[in-house]
């Protein structure tokens, strides 16, 4: 962002300084093209004058020769041109007189001239232009004029002047342009500051740490009072969270002595029920209330597992060996085998203190709902980490697999078997704000038994432990 803003800063700067160059270079122009021409209009007065004296007397030649010597001094032609057009006198040749006045033309500001006017002060002349400064000055005036003096003043010593003027000029604005390029890198980035605080703030509140703050103590005015919205929509939403963690827990918490005193009241009433539709009911309440404890434990350790904030790195092998022993002895409970198959020294970014937690859900989902008689947690190594579950039972099929990631969802074979729905949902959710994606798959395919394998993928992390 840094380089995106100096990009617009910096042409920003040089326009600035090119707004404020520009006219001051056109007015430096035309400053030294009028001086020019009223130098050289002093000249063809003069001139103007010598050539009406010479003209009464009919005595050109000493006027010839003034013309020839300021040509000699100056480089600039002068020409007399009578009031037919034709030129009487000139400080050269005959010949080249007529030409330079051809080259002019009558129609310009020698036929003014001639009329008894001064013409028009020429324009400005820029560097790159080579046309000649032309100076035509009347020999009387209205209908006594005896003729013009014309001067034709080459223009590429004007010019030059001029560029050198604006080289000087581009030359003492290099320094406050280089002093707005360098105070436009220490203004971006105080300018940045609260915007990288709030990203990387940003960052870790996506990946579920609510604790995080932002100083507001600097950058611009209406960057603070960002930041300071942030923390304090930061707050609100780490509260509103708390309060909701908090209720599931003290609500099942509140909830479980009613309810097992409710369950017992209702066992108690088995010896006063004689009909067959009275132990009927009694079962189905019973049945109902124990449904609703195992859906207060479900609720309680959802709310653990969603306590879960942040990400760590895990040594996968080693978590999974802690955890390994449980897994076979609730397999053997049922008759399943529990195997493992994971590579040493295996690191991912897995959820702060979750992770085994996931494990342990996924696991149990297999033992009490895949119908099969082995399980195995598998994990492989590469630009990313894969570990999956997976189990030789019936499967799930794939137009459920979808449906099977909301939360208490529950497929239509597995109504009767114990469960809320709820784990397997929030287990995605913890693995996605990890960094991670969870999906549903095929399992340990036997025979015509596709099974049913849930696969978590995880950031690969590099090995915290330096090697001595």
């Amino acid at each position: 962002m840094l380089r995106r803003l100096l990009t617009i800063l910096l042409p920003i700067a040089f326009v600035l300084v090119g707004a404020v160059l520009v006219p001051i270079a056109t007015v430096i122009a035309q400053q030294q093209t009028q001086a020019v021409y009223v130098d050289r209009l002093g000249d063809a007065g003069r001139f103007a004058s010598l050539a009406g004296t010479a003209l009464q007397a009919e005595r050109s030649n000493a006027l010839t020769q003034e013309m020839s010597r300021y040509e000699q001094l100056y480089g600039i032609p002068v020409v007399l041109v009578a009031p037919d057009g034709e030129v009487v006198a000139g400080s050269g040749e005959r010949d080249r007189m007529r030409e330079l006045v051809a080259d002019v033309g009558m129609d310009s500001v020698i036929s003014v001239a001639l009329a008894g006017e001064r013409p028009e002060p020429p324009t400005t002349v820029w560097p790159w232009r080579s046309d000649p400064l032309v100076i035509a000055e009347p020999i009387g005036r209205d209908s006594e004029v005896a003729g013009a003096v014309v001067l034709v003043s080459p223009t590429d010593v004007l010019g030059a002047r001029i560029l050198t003027t604006w080289g000087w000029m581009t030359l003492f604005s290099v320094v406050p342009l280089g002093l707005l390029v360098m105070a436009s890198l220490p203004l971006s980035r105080w300018v940045l500051q609260p915007i990288h605080r709030l990203d990387a703030a940003t960052t870790k509140v996506t990946s579920g740490d609510l604790d995080v703050h932002v100083d507001a103590e600097s950058g611009p005015p209406e960057l603070r009072r960002l930041t300071d919205s942030f923390n304090t929509m930061v707050g609100v939403v780490r509260r509103a969270l708390e309060r909701q963690r908090s209720f599931v827990s003290e609500a099942s918490h509140q909830l479980r002595n009613p309810l097992a005193s409710l369950r017992l009241s209702v066992e108690n009433l088995s010896p006063y029920l004689s009909g067959a539709e009275a132990r009927e009911a009694h079962e189905i309440a019973i049945d109902e209330a124990t449904a609703m404890n195992r859906m207060l434990n479900s609720l309680l350790a959802a709310t653990r597992l969603e306590s879960v904030t942040g990400s760590e790195v895990v040594e996968v092998a080693g978590l999974v060996d802690t955890r390994v022993a449980r897994w076979n002895a609730l397999g053997e409970s049922r008759g399943i085998e529990v195997s493992t198959d994971l590579p040493d020294h295996l690191w991912a970014h897995a959820p702060a203190g979750g992770l085994g937690s996931i494990l342990d859900e996924l696991v149990s989902n297999a033992l009490r709902l895949s119908g099969g008689t082995r399980i195995e947690v598998r994990a492989e190594d590469g630009e990313q980490v894969r570990i999956g579950v997976l189990d030789n039972g019936v499967g799930l099929p794939k137009e459920e697999r979808e449906a099977a990631l909301d939360r208490f969802w529950r497929s239509p074979s597995q109504q009767n078997t114990e469960g809320t729905g709820l784990g397997l949902p929030i287990v995605a959710e913890l693995v996605r704000e990890s960094g991670g994606l969870l999906k549903l798959g095929d399992g340990l395919a036997e025979g015509e038994r596709r099974g049913f394998g849930v696969i978590i993928t995880l950031p690969s992390a590099p090995s915290p432990l330096v090697d001595d």
